[in-house]
C-alpha cells in the first residue's frame, strides 16, 4: 500500500481506484468529463490513502493565494451583481482579484463550480444566496470546505446555510414581517405571496416573516395563497398567472424578491390591471431598478453591497474556533405600488 504524505502521487491513487491518471486529475479538481459515480469514488479513495491534491497544496499550505472565488446563484439578477460590488470593492482594497461562478440555484452544480474553484487555487470562497432547508443537500459541499480550510483556505456565506463556516446573515424573517405587516396596515386581507423555489431558506425566512404579520393580527395564514416557481422575472410572471387564475379576488401581491415582483408587474400592466388602485404589489431586497420601475416598487432594503463587503472582510480576518454571524439589518422603503386595500 502506498504510504500517506508528501511522497504520496496522483498516480497512486489512480491505480487504487482503477482509472487512468487524466480521470483521477478530473475527479479531484472537479472538472467535466468523469461520472459523478467514478469521481466520487476516487475522491473516496484519495481520502483513504491520505493523498492531497496539488491546487490545495501548492497554494493554500504554501501560502497566501491572491484570487478570492464567488458564487451567486444568478449572475444576471441585480441581487448578486450589487453583492459582487461589494465583494470587487474590498478585493480591490486587498490587492486581490475575483473570480465569479453562476450556480442557478442547483446545488450539485455549485458544488462543481466550488471544486472548480479550488482547483483554480483561490485562497478566498464566498458563497453568495440561499442556503437548503434539508443540511444533507450540503453535506458535500461543506465536507469539501471543511478540507479547503484544514488547508488554509477561507470561507464565509451569505445566508443562512449548514455549512459550519462564517455567515452573514441578511434580515430576511424581519423583512418579510415587515411587508405584511405594510399591506394589512393598508386594509389588504385577500393577499397573495408569489414566492421562490421551495427548499431555499431564505424563502422560508421570508415567508416566516410574512406569516408571522398574519399571525399578529389574529388571521389564519393557511387562508393566504402562495404560488412556489422559480426565484426570477419569469416565475413572477407565472406565479402571477396562476394568482390572478385560481385566486381572482386577491388584492395585494407579495413577491419575495425584486426580480420576481418585475415579473408580477409586467403581467399586470399586461392585463391592464391598475397598480396599486386594484391590486398592491410589494418586492425584496430593493435592487438599484426598483425605484425606476412603473410604478416604483415599495420593497425591503437589504444593505448587499455591505452584505459582499462583510462576506470578504469576515473570510479575511484570521480564523476562530467558532463560525462567526453577522446580522444585517433592514428598511421597508415604501413608494407607488402599494395604496389601500379597494372597497
Amino acid at each position: 500500500m502506498p504510504k500517506p504524505g508528501p511522497r504520496l502521487r496522483l498516480v497512486d491513487v489512480a491505480e487504487r481506484a482503477g482509472v487512468s491518471l487524466a480521470t483521477a486529475s478530473r475527479s479531484l479538481t472537479g472538472r467535466d468529463g468523469v461520472s459523478e459515480e467514478v469521481a466520487s469514488r476516487v475522491r473516496q479513495v484519495a481520502a483513504e490513502l491520505g493523498y492531497v491534491a496539488n491546487p490545495y497544496a501548492r497554494t493554500l499550505a504554501g501560502g497566501a493565494s491572491s484570487s478570492v472565488g464567488l458564487v451567486v446563484h444568478q449572475v444576471d439578477d441585480p441581487y448578486f451583481s450589487e453583492i459582487a460590488g461589494g465583494v470587487i470593492q474590498v478585493a480591490g482594497e486587498q490587492g486581490l482579484m475575483v473570480q465569479i461562478c453562476h450556480s442557478g440555484r442547483d446545488p450539485h452544480y455549485e458544488l462543481r463550480q466550488i471544486r472548480h474553484l479550488i482547483a483554480q487555487r483561490v485562497g478566498v470562497i464566498i458563497i453568495a444566496g440561499s442556503g437548503y432547508n434539508d443540511p444533507r443537500i450540503e453535506a458535500e459541499t461543506k465536507a469539501e470546505l471543511t478540507a479547503f480550510q484544514s488547508l488554509g483556505g477561507r470561507v464565509a456565506v451569505i445566508g443562512r446555510h449548514a455549512l459550519g463556516v462564517d455567515a452573514v446573515l441578511p434580515d430576511n424573517e424581519a423583512g418579510g414581517r415587515a411587508l405584511g405587516a405594510h399591506l394589512l396596515d393598508l386594509g389588504h386581507r385577500r393577499i397573495a405571496v408569489a414566492a421562490g423555489t421551495g427548499g431555499l431558506t431564505t424563502v422560508t425566512d421570508r415567508m416566516a416573516g410574512v406569516l408571522g404579520a398574519l399571525r399578529d393580527r389574529g388571521l389564519d395564514p393557511a387562508e393566504m395563497p402562495v404560488v412556489h416557481t422559480d426565484f426570477t422575472r419569469d416565475g413572477g410572471c407565472r406565479a402571477t398567472e396562476r394568482i390572478l387564475r385560481d385566486h381572482p379576488d386577491t388584492t395585494a401581491i407579495i413577491a419575495l424578491n425584486d426580480a420576481m415582483a418585475m415579473g408580477v408587474l409586467s403581467v399586470l400592466r399586461g392585463q391592464k390591471i391598475p397598480v396599486p388602485k386594484r391590486m398592491s404589489v410589494v418586492g425584496f431586497d430593493d435592487v438599484s431598478v426598483a425605484a425606476d420601475l412603473a410604478p416604483s416598487l415599495t420593497t425591503v432594503r437589504l444593505p448587499m453591497t455591505d452584505l459582499g463587503r462583510m462576506a470578504l472582510e469576515l473570510a479575511l480576518k484570521p480564523k476562530s474556533a467558532r463560525a462567526r454571524r453577522r446580522p444585517t439589518g433592514h428598511r421597508l422603503v415604501v413608494r407607488d405600488s402599494t395604496g389601500p386595500a379597494p372597497r
